[in-house]
């Protein structure tokens, strides 16, 4: 029963825990899994941002124009100081230690706020190794100092020096509960100006660089876009709603959505208003032609934000918007909007349409070599012979009730070289989760090329077929896809090209977090007493000094190399992975043009001049 024998279930099994016990004991109910700081929805972040968002606002409600940041990104310790109204002396401890406290409730004092649960800084104090909060009001100033959410000390009185009114919070996460992280500076970064982008006139100063955005979603969208944009942008403003849109050569679609100045990554209920919204408002605009969703969407770069009283979101994290009970008055009021921005601008909205119907044509040249492709492929539609198939598999529309994670979230498959480390890796794999999908040596390079690519060649067809994305990435048949290469230059070229392939075509996986790359070890260190397996330069040091002089030191080539058992234990729950990440896609398309394109002399230039050589590599 619930995990313990019924004979051993009594009163003393029931616990009643203290609101920061609880955050210490579960920080995923409210700011996420914790992570390493790699992804960019890392519980470091989230934090970082619970605070950052009672300073923005603050913007919003029309007081302070300036937020100091100050982010150490080894230690985590991030002091963040608004020149807002401050916090209320008299409440300044309560505001940040006591559950379901804060002035959100209030709707004359926060309008547009995009915390309304009385939770966050609350939870960055629970977390924190030590937490610091002062506020400054009209000459004086009230602070409250926590270590592990616990009070220690508290002051109030006049200010010595006069400081403009404002709020200063000063934390470092706790690693006690928070394990090993390293924060990202391109992750914050980011943050920071997606922060700008959608409070124009906002100024951050991040450790002494200012980030600022005059134009708001419009400097978003040049950002993203560049020189790619198809046609000027789109742009709807209204005192609670703000769409700007373009089309571009990319494959698929790209959004930015906000909520009451909140980035909501995971978008929503306003960014599905706002397709639908587009759809309508395009096929009114020619009531002649009926244009297809898919069409209308594909290579869209689009950016949503809406104000609203009360805003409801899914969990903590606030990364989605969910009320759809108002979708239905969203999407006239988009409509309305989008169809008078189309009339306004005729000229670009010729262009917006000669792109969907190229897009059409295109799609209906690739549904016929997708039907040659299958009608080609009578075989792999029973079996893709290069696949050694699990047996569980991702379910993204069944969530498991006792994992609250869809079924088979621990499912995975390795994209591997050849015979000899698939054949490694089928012998030792778990056979219930683990799947292999053996490449025929180095895939093809898909930089510069068209869709038609993912049909025409044999082993991506197969590739597609095997993870089931073809229609629609919510049939994804596994949680994580690794590439497992050999630790030389052509393992390390596989991995570019399938990287390339990902970043092009599937770049949802990537920024999803379902893209790894699998550590094997470099080197082996051993004596006659035992053994260590070595995956840097530096742990190899380390292994060299616990067995002494003349041990024994073995460089790995390929992971054909490696002993079953050993192997065994490298793919098991302690797998070191290293995922593949695309925290700020501004310039992806350029980055792959530049390495993976035609232009050979340009990048060995390039390698020449930047090329760092360690003399100890020639001794």
């Amino acid at each position: 029963m619930y995990g313990l024998m019924a004979k051993d279930y009594g009163d003393s099994n029931i616990k009643t825990l203290d609101p920061v016990t609880h955050i210490r004991m579960r920080p995923g109910m409210y700011v996420g899994e914790p992570g390493t700081g790699a992804m960019y929805h890392d519980c470091i972040y989230i934090l970082m941002k619970e605070v950052i968002d009672n300073s923005i606002d603050e913007f919003v409600m029309g007081n302070g124009k300036r937020i100091d940041v100050t982010v150490n990104y080894d230690s985590g310790e991030v002091s963040v100081r608004d020149y807002g109204r401050g916090i209320p002396l008299g409440k300044v401890v309560d505001c940040v230690s006591q559950m379901n406290t804060g002035g959100k409730f209030d709707s004359d004092s926060f309008q547009f706020s995009a915390g309304m649960n009385g939770v966050g800084t609350k939870a960055v104090n629970a977390l924190s190794e030590f937490f610091e909060v002062r506020s400054f009001r009209d000459g004086e100033y009230s602070e409250g100092y926590f270590e592990e959410g616990r009070l220690k000390s508290q002051k109030r009185g006049k200010q010595k020096e006069p400081q403009r009114d404002g709020t200063y919070i000063r934390y470092k996460p706790d690693q006690k509960v928070l394990k090993h992280f390293k924060m990202r500076e391109d992750h914050v970064l980011r943050r920071m100006k997606m922060y700008c982008y959608v409070n124009a006139g906002l100024t951050i100063n991040l450790n002494g660089q200012t980030i600022c955005s005059d134009n708001g979603l419009r400097d978003l969208i040049a950002d993203e876009a560049q020189f790619e944009k198809l046609y000027q942008p789109f742009h709807i403003k209204t005192k609670t709603l703000e769409i700007i849109f373009t089309h571009t050569n990319r494959f698929g679609e790209e959004y930015h959505s906000f909520v009451n100045g909140q980035y909501t990554t995971d978008g929503g209920t306003h960014l599905t208003a706002f397709k639908e919204a587009l759809t309508k408002a395009l096929n009114d605009y020619d009531a002649k032609k009926k244009f297809d969703g898919d069409d209308i969407r594909d290579g869209l770069l689009g950016a949503v934000s809406i104000r609203i009283m009360n805003p409801v979101f899914e969990g903590q994290t606030k990364i989605k918007f969910v009320m759809n009970d108002i979708r239905a008055q969203l999407v006239a009021d988009m409509k309305k909007e989008i169809e008078a921005a189309l009339h306004r601008a005729p000229a670009e909205t010729d262009k917006l349409i000669s792109k969907i119907e190229e897009t059409g044509k295109i799609r209906s040249q690739l549904n016929t070599i997708k039907k040659k492709a299958r009608e080609h492929s009578q075989a792999v539609s029973v079996r893709v012979p290069q696949l050694k198939d699990c047996q569980n598999h991702l379910k993204l529309d069944k969530i498991n009730k006792k994992t609250g994670k869809p079924e088979g979230d621990g499912t995975m498959i390795f994209l591997t070289e050849g015979l000899s480390a698939g054949g490694t890796l089928v012998k030792v794999r778990d056979a219930q989760n683990q799947a292999v999908f053996l490449l025929k040596g180095k895939c093809l390079n898909t930089c510069g090329l068209s869709k038609n690519v993912l049909y025409e060649n044999v082993e991506f067809f197969n590739l597609i077929k095997t993870l089931d994305v073809d229609e629609t990435l919510e049939h994804l048949r596994y949680s994580k896809i690794i590439f497992a290469t050999d630790a030389d230059v052509d393992g390390l070229h596989i991995r570019m090209l399938l990287t390339t392939f990902f970043m092009r075509f599937y770049r949802q996986l990537v920024t999803d977090g379902r893209v790894f790359i699998l550590e094997t070890p470099l080197f082996r260190v051993r004596n006659k007493k035992e053994q260590y397996y070595c995956f840097s330069d530096e742990e190899r040091e380390t292994a060299i000094r616990k067995c002494g002089k003349g041990c024994e030191i073995t460089r790995f080539k390929g992971l054909g190399e490696l002993d079953d058992d050993d192997f065994r234990a490298f793919i098991g729950p302690d797998m070191r992975l290293t995922p593949v990440t695309c925290a700020d896609d501004t310039d992806v398309e350029k980055t792959i043009k530049f390495y993976m394109g035609n232009n050979t002399p340009e990048r060995k230039d390039y390698i020449m001049d930047t090329l760092v050589c360690d003399e100890t590599s020639f001794e």
